[in-house]
């Protein structure tokens, strides 16, 4: 039977369009976020959901790459220059053009990382974000 989350392989990974890791980036850092404020609060799930969405909507996320930019490796940088300037189809109905563009990126390093299983880092990265929120 086919493991449902083999590692892929680095190579492998570089050869994905940018907005496959920013696809997967999305529902890893959103995931990242709920389970810190489940962790950490005692909100109900609505208020859990209207906190969530401060982290994790286009504006915030752009705001968080551009924190932690200096922090990244020269590598991660490349991961963020290849997602933000990769061409989307559409842009969110409630973001900026150029937040839209820096959320990609974000998120397309979230899930680089995330394929190459760099977990530790993406946790690193989150938790440089949430202290920079608080």
């Amino acid at each position: 039977m086919k493991e449902l989350l083999p590692q892929k392989e680095e190579d492998v990974v570089n050869l994905m369009s940018p907005l496959v890791w920013a696809y997967i980036g999305d529902a890893v850092y959103e995931v990242y976020i709920r389970t810190y404020l489940i962790n950490t609060t005692k909100l109900n799930a609505h208020m859990l959901h209207v906190k969530a969405i401060q982290y994790v909507k286009a504006g915030a996320q752009a705001k968080a790459l551009q924190a932690i930019h200096e922090k990244l490796t020269d590598k991660e940088k490349e991961i963020v220059r290849r997602a933000r300037n990769t061409k989307k189809h559409h842009v969110a109905k409630n973001a900026e053009v150029v937040d839209y563009a820096y959320a990609t990126a974000f998120e397309g390093l979230i899930g680089y990382l995330y394929l190459t299983k760099q977990d530790s880092r993406i946790q690193e990265i989150i938790e440089w974000i949430i202290r920079q929120e608080n």
